[in-house]
């Protein structure tokens, strides 16, 4: 049966392995910003740690150090993990190594997984076609930060657990169907009031959210990662509109 369960947090990855369809999302900011260059042409690897970095540098080209550590960039680094900062830059032939508090662990996690995709808000509808097509077990997860799911996490895995429902997946959990309920019918901004927005309009980042909020699925690819690298593909099929409805509560 093809089935969807929304989670969080990048240890949690750990329970999804072969068979199953990782999807790993960190809307403020890491899956944005991983997005964000590999639309652009640059290639893209995100390592869970400082110390995993270092070796992946060693093997490429004039890698790009991108990345934040509890909200301050290494030292070292290039930028910071900052989607408008590498929308910014014109050297995308600079492979981009990209590092974030739980992000990128979060990626790396996934990894277990039969196949493991990073989504954000800019690509949800492509990411619903491409699971609609493949099918089976599915595990939306996002990132949390300091053990919270926050809300633009939630309104993302949402958005993505909703679609499969309607196409004709099964929630595996009553948590599932409560945060699709919660974020059903909700404006797609309705998350503003998150912790992490706050950190950035708190640190003078806004700019983030700014393109955030102004690239809203706009980018029709989905984006596995394949040896540590994420890379870009076309949905497999396209998938005709769904009627989003309320969902049913698990078991009813």
């Amino acid at each position: 049966m093809n089935s969807v369960v929304i989670d969080f947090l990048p240890e949690n990855a750990h329970r999804y392995g072969q068979g199953w369809t990782v999807v790993a999302i960190d809307v403020i900011r890491a899956t944005t910003t991983a997005v964000t260059a590999v639309t652009l042409g640059r290639r893209c690897f995100p390592v869970p740690s400082i110390e995993a970095a270092l070796p992946v540098a060693a093997v490429l080209d004039w890698p790009l150090l991108c990345g934040e550590l509890g909200g301050n960039m290494p030292y070292g680094f290039d930028i910071t993990n900052s989607p408008v900062a590498v929308a910014a830059r014109e050297d995308i032939q600079r492979p981009l190594i990209l590092l974030s508090s739980s992000g990128t662990q979060l990626v790396h996690n996934a990894q277990h997984a039969g196949t493991t995709y990073i989504a954000c808000l800019r690509n949800y509808t492509a990411m619903i076609r491409q699971l609609v097509a493949t099918g089976g077990k599915v595990a939306v997860i996002g990132a949390g930060t300091r053990g919270e799911f926050r809300e633009e996490d939630q309104k993302c895995c949402a958005l993505i657990a909703e679609g499969l429902l309607n196409a004709g997946f099964h929630a595996l959990d009553d948590a599932t169907t409560r945060i699709v309920d919660r974020w059903h019918n909700s404006e797609i901004d309705a998350w503003l009031d998150s912790r992490s927005v706050q950190y950035l309009r708190n640190t003078n980042q806004t700019h983030d959210l700014d393109f955030i909020l102004a690239h809203i699925d706009d980018v029709a690819q989905v984006f596995p990662v394949v040896n540590g690298e994420v890379l870009s593909a076309q949905p497999r099929a396209r998938m005709r509109a769904l009627q989003l409805k309320p969902v049913a509560a698990a078991g009813a």
